[in-house]
């Protein structure tokens, strides 16, 4: 049984009345190119390119191929499947969601979620973040410029927008944001959080030992090392409008999966989110610890819902491990403590009831 298929009767049987409703679509898959300025700052080549994934409702007979990572026979990854430009269900307009990887992450790696998103008749619009992502070669502006990250979203969003063949099955009145760890960040400040640089190192002075603080093992840096760039001719500019405003224009909904960085938002501007937000995370997470991370954002978020998940630690959210993972001993799935199906279960099952809330059935 597909995991739509166990969603829509989840979905059903709590009967709420504006819960997305499973149709169980083939999903589609597109792939362009967007422009974003800030991009060429943090790319290891100075590139202004942000590369956009779009899952979308197919048309039925659509031929789906695996997306999952690694050889077929053993795969790494179980990432679900999607047909390569297959035409959309029908002509009708179904809301948007655009979607932020984590830290060093990609698009597909959390495929996971927008495929089966997709298969319930939303359009999702996925990046890979400059200089932040699993396909190119990390840098340190990519991992410390984290406020840019929302540009990365826009740029897609507006890309996709004027695309001909894809903007007439949007409805842009019908927008949401997801995102996970660093992607939560992004959500976040998509819908409205602002960012205080100061706040977040006085935080890690403070508390280096925090899973936020201390070198990622994607990319390690020191704290020093980050303040030497932030103080750098390169960077002072961008550094200079990370308080700015950095929403998306028309966001109606911010789901976010074991968000990171939160203590890099102001807490008067969490306080003053006036937009739903729901907040899935693990109890055992030490990347992004729930204390400093997603319960601070849902105890200052007026209008925030969360929901912990026992056992459930940062990288049980990544795309659920196969054979190939075992074969090559990945640290990631090595240091699962509990099975990944049930945690996306749950973050599915959360995220089609808020956004079949918050923007309708699609």
């Amino acid at each position: 049984m597909r995991l739509s298929t166990l969603l829509a009767c989840a979905v059903t049987a709590l009967s709420l009345a504006t819960a997305a409703r499973a149709e169980d679509y083939p999903v589609g898959e597109r792939h362009l190119t967007a422009i974003n300025p800030t991009a060429a700052l943090r790319d290891a080549d100075h590139k202004p390119q942000v590369r956009v994934t779009v899952w979308y409702p197919a048309a039925g007979g659509s031929e789906e191929k695996s997306l999952d990572l690694g050889p077929a026979a053993q795969p790494e990854f179980y990432v679900g499947a999607a047909a390569p430009d297959a035409p959309f269900a029908d002509t009708r307009r179904r809301p948007v969601i655009l979607f932020s990887h984590g830290f060093g992450g990609t698009a597909r790696i959390m495929g996971w979620f927008g495929t089966v998103m997709a298969q319930q008749g939303y359009v999702v619009v996925a990046v890979e973040h400059p200089g932040n992502n699993g396909l190119d070669k990390l840098t340190l502006p990519g991992a410390i410029l984290f406020w840019d990250r929302p540009g990365d979203l826009q740029a897609a969003l507006d890309k996709v927008a004027n695309d001909p063949e894809i903007s007439p099955h949007m409805d842009l009145k019908r927008l949401g944001v997801a995102g996970f760890s660093a992607g939560g960040f992004t959500a976040l400040a998509a819908g409205g959080a602002r960012v205080d640089l100061k706040h977040f190192i006085d935080f890690c002075k403070a508390h280096p030992e925090d899973g936020v603080c201390k070198p990622q093992q994607e990319l390690a840096f020191t704290l020093d090392e980050a303040q030497a760039a932030y103080a750098s001719p390169e960077l002072a500019g961008e550094v200079a409008q990370a308080d700015g405003d950095h929403s998306i224009r028309g966001v109606r909904g911010v789901f976010v999966m074991a968000p990171a960085i939160v203590q890099a938002f102001d807490p008067a501007s969490l306080q003053a989110m006036n937009i739903p937000v729901s907040i899935v995370l693990g109890e055992a997470d030490q990347v992004a610890p729930p204390h400093t991370n997603g319960s601070v954002a849902a105890r200052l978020i007026p209008r925030a819902q969360i929901k912990g998940l026992p056992g459930v630690g940062h990288y049980d959210w990544l795309a659920a491990c196969g054979p190939g993972a075992a074969r090559r001993q990945i640290p990631l799935c090595m240091s699962l403590q509990v099975p990944q199906g049930p945690t996306h279960f749950a973050a599915l099952q959360q995220a089609l009831i808020f956004f079949g809330k918050t923007m309708g059935p699609p």
